[in-house]
């Protein structure tokens, strides 16, 4: 897909597109706070967690546990998505406050570096899709354009071939991969307060397996914690993928002005409540790169108001179910894969 699909020539004075937009949300009240809603989120959030964890104190030696792994991993995708939320600044406008409270729900308790992926999302919301400068779109293991297929070496190139069928099988070890990427990211001196993260990220490493080993015999504790970082990885990787894979991947060629760059990178996931719920409110993800700050709330009172003004600068809105966006993303992964099938004399 091409930026040219989905953009009509923009009219004079194209720049000023967004900061128009922005006066009409602004005027309706939308980037206001929301503590009531994130008050009542957060103790859903709080009393799922722990309440998860107390199930689990209680069982105690039982196979039934693998349940209870598979709860812990969606109580552990819901804090991440608070996690995301604090580090936008949706719940407090107080940056202090946001980070102390990103270092309690990200490091302590899901042994994520709240420091390095603020860095890493933020790269990602200033150039989302952008080949040389989004992080999300860096082939590491992954590649996300023919021109990526084509330079790949090594792993991504092995990989590439057929990654659309391996999607799903390597989200099982993002959470994984989260916490490796943490514990590197504290070797990094541009990363604010190293000292209290590492010890934050040990504290949860500790206490997590302190936990198993305690309650579970050990092939039982080595289970538990395979089958929770499988779930927990398969539905974070099935929450931010919908978001932007399969749609236009950005170039140095690629001039664009904030509001098109955001929303003709973008995808929105119809499903209702149930969604909004399970996705954390990404799943209007438009609306969410546009104004990163507004509260997750109200992002589908943003939504008629975003994708009316696009349709009349005739600029293209995406959206779909949340089946059909991984289903274009995973055709998307085995397009530009097709470059490593070919068969060379």
């Amino acid at each position: 897909m091409t930026v040219a699909e989905t953009s009509r020539p923009a009219p004079a004075q194209r720049g000023s597109d967004f900061a128009r937009l922005s006066r009409r949300i602004a005027e309706a009240g939308l980037l206001d706070k929301r503590p009531g809603y994130y008050a009542m989120r957060i103790g859903l959030v709080a009393a799922l967690f722990a309440g998860t964890w107390a199930a689990f104190a209680v069982l105690g030696d039982s196979w039934w546990q693998l349940g209870v792994a598979v709860l812990l991993a969606v109580a552990f995708a819901q804090v991440t998505l608070l996690a995301h939320d604090l580090a936008h600044g949706q719940i407090s406008r107080s940056r202090r406050a946001s980070r102390i409270a990103g270092l309690i729900v990200g490091n302590l308790a899901v042994g994520l570096s709240y420091g390095w992926w603020m860095d890493k999302h933020t790269r990602h919301h200033a150039n989302p899709n952008h080949e040389e400068h989004d992080p999300d779109v860096a082939p590491d293991v992954l590649i996300w354009s023919r021109r990526q297929a084509e330079a790949s070496r090594g792993l991504p190139r092995f990989v590439g071939r057929w990654q659309a069928f391996l999607f799903f099988p390597l989200l099982t070890l993002e959470g994984v991969n989260l916490k490796v990427s943490s514990f590197r990211a504290l070797r990094r001196k541009s990363l604010k307060n190293r000292g209290t993260e590492g010890a934050l990220l040990a504290a949860h490493v500790l206490a997590y397996l302190g936990a198993l080993l305690l309650v579970l015999p050990l092939p039982k504790a080595l289970l538990f914690l395979a089958v929770h970082q499988a779930c927990y990885g398969v539905y974070l990787g099935c929450t931010f993928a919908p978001n932007h894979k399969g749609m236009p991947v950005l170039t140095a060629e690629d001039e664009l002005d904030f509001l098109r760059k955001q929303v003709l990178t973008s995808r929105n996931v119809r499903g209702g409540r149930l969604v909004n719920t399970a996705l954390g409110g990404l799943n209007f993800q438009i609306e969410h790169h546009l104004f990163p700050s507004m509260p997750t709330a109200n992002l589908r009172r943003a939504q008629p108001i975003v994708r009316d003004y696009c349709a009349s600068l005739g600029v293209g809105y995406a959206e779909c179910g949340l089946l059909e966006s991984w289903g274009q993303a995973l055709r998307h992964l085995h397009e530009v894969g097709e470059p490593l099938r070919r068969v060379t004399p």
